[in-house]
């Protein structure tokens, strides 16, 4: 039997999304929210009911598709949360780590799965490059070199940190999921070269260490003129058996956007039938929001930033403003990354 999902968010990704469920044989489409009416009423096409609310078509779902603007994600989630319903969200999970740690103690709360997309870890050759680095043993650094020149216009062009705050979560969380490990503490120095189009920092130098020792390097760029790599970036793992490279498959066929987000919807399908948590729920998917934010403090401050610093402030700042029952699940927690890497 189908999965009912309603999408939220009628936009450009909200588009993508609705393609994903046409094409799904586990989901259909239950009903299209968004704030702007006219936008649900030409997604939803006459084929399913719209609104302007989540708690107005609930009733019936089995699942939200969350592809509101960042600063739309909270309240999505939690409403969605509150009714019961799991959620499948776009990245970032938050604007900020407290709401990011308020949504993990909601989900705990209401036993209701909430999960990011990350759907760049369905691409094509990641899988067969992390088997690479297994096979070679410890890994004593990894690198990522990043470099494109889009001329996207709009918001973009006039944040103070575009690159990492739009894009480098999608490195961020492969260096993750490829190290099987987590960060710890990270330095970034962020500038914007002379010849930019961007109005804030556009290129960034970012060194993680991991708990097991192992550093990350993010070396990249968003205003690259005369070379380009893939948009995975280019990658390489070194350890003592030898050295693994992937191109984030500029050299092969690349996955297409709606290929990954389709992966990533399958597989969300199958935890809820399963009952297996996936490896992007919002409790370990809140250190990949983490290494962007400490990388933006960081590059702000010029001073390295430790991640448990960045989570004791967070987590401070959610227990003051959590709602009593979220609050208790927060200091219910040993620690905030135990709350993050054993409860969850």
């Amino acid at each position: 039997m189908s999965l009912r999902a309603v999408l939220v968010g009628a936009g450009a990704m909200g588009a993508q999304w609705l393609d994903a469920v046409a094409a799904s044989p586990d989901v259909e489409l239950a009903a299209v929210v968004d704030l702007d009416g006219a936008a649900a009423a030409r997604a939803a096409r006459d084929r399913v009911p719209w609104a302007t609310t989540l708690s107005a078509v609930a009733d019936g779902a089995d699942f939200v598709i969350d592809a509101t603007v960042p600063a739309a994600h909270f309240d999505i989630t939690a409403c969605a949360l509150r009714l019961g319903l799991p959620v499948l969200g776009e990245k970032p999970l938050t604007s900020n780590l407290p709401q990011a740690l308020s949504l993990a103690a909601l989900s705990e709360l209401t036993g209701t799965l909430f999960a990011v997309s990350q759907s760049r870890r369905f691409e094509l050759g990641l899988a067969a490059f992390k088997k690479q680095i297994v096979a070679l043993g410890t890994v004593g650094s990894l690198t990522t070199e990043f470099y494109r020149g889009p001329r996207f216009g709009g918001f973009r062009e006039t944040m103070e940190h575009p690159l990492l705050l739009d894009m480098a979560i999608h490195a961020f969380d492969t260096a993750r999921f490829l190290l099987d490990d987590e960060p710890v503490r990270v330095y970034c120095d962020a500038y914007n070269p002379p010849w930019s189009w961007y109005a804030g920092d556009a290129s960034a130098n970012a060194v993680f260490r991991f708990a097991s020792g192992a550093r990350y390097s993010y070396t990249a760029s968003w205003c690259s003129t005369g070379y380009d790599t893939s948009w995975n970036g280019n990658w390489h793992a070194h350890t003592a058996a030898g050295t693994a490279s992937w191109d984030g498959d500029l050299a092969g066929p690349a996955s297409s956007l709606q290929e990954t987000i389709s992966a990533s919807l399958a597989a969300f399908v199958a935890a809820l039938r399963s009952g297996q948590r996936p490896p992007t729920r919002v409790h370990r998917n809140v250190l990949s929001l983490a290494m962007v934010l400490c990388a933006v403090e960081s590059a702000s401050t010029g001073q390295p930033v430790l991640v448990d610093d960045a989570l004791a402030a967070a987590h401070a700042a959610a227990v003051a403003a959590a709602p009593p029952d979220v609050a208790a699940v927060l200091r219910g927690w040993p620690s905030v990354r135990a709350g993050l890497l054993e409860t969850g």
